[in-house]
């Protein structure tokens, strides 16, 4: 009797544990989701509030911010809460966060909304310090490579689904009466799967993991010596700045007369083909690196985005169109490169460094800011001159490192 019992709470264990990578997939779908729909939101509220572009691009400081104010405090939490909780911490804040879009519509708000931006990026960043170990004992430890790539490439559907969802049910209605009261369905949609999937992982059995990293202090002596982390560091921050400040005003551009003149919900799906080709480009960088140096690939990629960038502050039309989206392919394989490159030879002090590279990630706080007063100065192309700074250095890196990987 007591045997059938045992079977009977195994499999019930088994049967509930089941969910865990489905929830997790679904996990990281919605966290890039949300994050590219920063890119629609801005278009909408810098209409709906009558912003400068400097103004608009707070979205993405209030957003990019969190991860540097928070991400040592998320590895505090894990550390005294477990992977598990801090997950579904992490989802209840973040639901909390996307919660209070609706009264800052209501009232229309632009403080409110800021302040919401930043809790729910404050949840995302918790998210982001739990769930990559969890995915990885979620199974066979042979196939946790496999699993981990299956969850980043939803991550990346995520981010191309979200403007094709933006475009029609946000920016669709910058015409009509609604007004900022346009992102409270969206929202309120998030909300309940935010708070869904916090309920779905309070309940699974899932295995204990012992977390060896999450509470680790960076301590800048030890780190001292290592010149090419902190040059890495650097590239992570020119990095996301670029690709954040770029498909932040890649609206508002590709609406442009001179571009394509197409209403900004319309110009809002051009943003998908963007954040596709960086999808794809991941996918195709990760088999040509077993080939060729990857400090090498990543100096050619960053270059091809200069000269992409180039081309867009020069060009018109079709061109200037083309060029834009095509940097999406350019940008993909550039985080996962700068990261791995940066900590290597790192050793005991690899957790440490990883710490660093994620507060590297406040430039998709800063660089946006800048382009945006660039906007407000000299117009929307020439902006673009920031980004170009941005790959030089990316470039350089790439080169540098080259001997390193070799």
């Amino acid at each position: 009797m007591q045997s059938i019992q045992s079977t009977e709470a195994q499999n019930s264990t088994t049967a509930v544990s089941s969910w865990a990578l489905p929830a997790l997939t679904f996990l990281f779908f919605i966290w890039g989701f949300i994050t590219c729909l920063n890119d629609i939101l801005i278009p909408h509220l810098k209409a709906v509030f009558d912003l400068t572009y400097t103004q608009a691009m707070l979205i993405q400081f209030c957003f990019f911010s969190a991860y540097f104010v928070v991400s040592l405090p998320a590895g505090a939490l894990i550390n005294k809460l477990g992977y598990q909780k801090g997950i579904v911490a992490g989802l209840a804040i973040a639901g909390f966060g996307t919660l209070n879009f609706i009264p800052a519509a209501s009232f229309h708000s632009y403080p409110w909304f800021l302040a919401a931006l930043f809790v729910l990026a404050s949840g995302i960043t918790i998210l982001q310090v739990a769930a990559n170990p969890y995915v990885t004992v979620l199974g066979s430890a042979k196939t946790a490579s496999s699993r981990l790539t299956m969850t980043q490439a939803f991550n990346s559907l995520g981010t191309t689904v979200a403007p094709l969802a933006g475009a029609a049910l946000i920016l669709s209605q910058l015409d009509s009466t609604e007004g900022a009261d346009a992102v409270q369905l969206p929202y309120l949609i998030l909300t309940v799967a935010l708070f869904a999937v916090a309920f779905i992982f309070s309940r699974l059995k899932l295995p204990a993991v012992e977390n060896t990293t999450a509470a680790e202090k960076i301590s800048i002596k030890d780190l001292l010596p290592y010149s090419h982390l902190w040059l890495g560091a650097l590239g992570i921050f020119m990095y996301v700045g670029a690709e954040v400040a770029i498909g932040s005003v890649m609206v508002n551009f590709i609406a442009l007369p001179e571009i394509t003149g197409l209403a900004e919900a319309e110009a809002a799906h051009y943003v998908a083909w963007y954040w596709g080709g960086a999808m794809v480009g991941r996918f195709v960088g990760a088999l040509l690196m077993q080939r060729i140096n990857a400090g090498l690939l990543l100096a050619v990629h960053a270059a091809a985005a200069i000269v992409l960038l180039v081309l867009v502050i020069t060009g018109q039309g079709q061109l200037a169109l083309l060029a834009l989206l095509t940097i999406g392919i350019a940008n993909s394989i550039m985080f996962p490169t700068i990261f791995s490159l940066a900590l290597q030879g790192l050793g005991k002090y690899t957790g440490q460094g990883a710490g660093l590279l994620c507060l590297a990630i406040v430039g998709g706080a800063l660089v946006p800011v800048a382009q945006g007063m660039l906007a407000d100065s000299f117009g929307l192309a020439l902006s673009f001159i920031l980004p170009v700074f941005c790959y030089i250095y990316i470039c350089y890196f790439g080169l540098r490192s080259r001997k390193v990987t070799s």
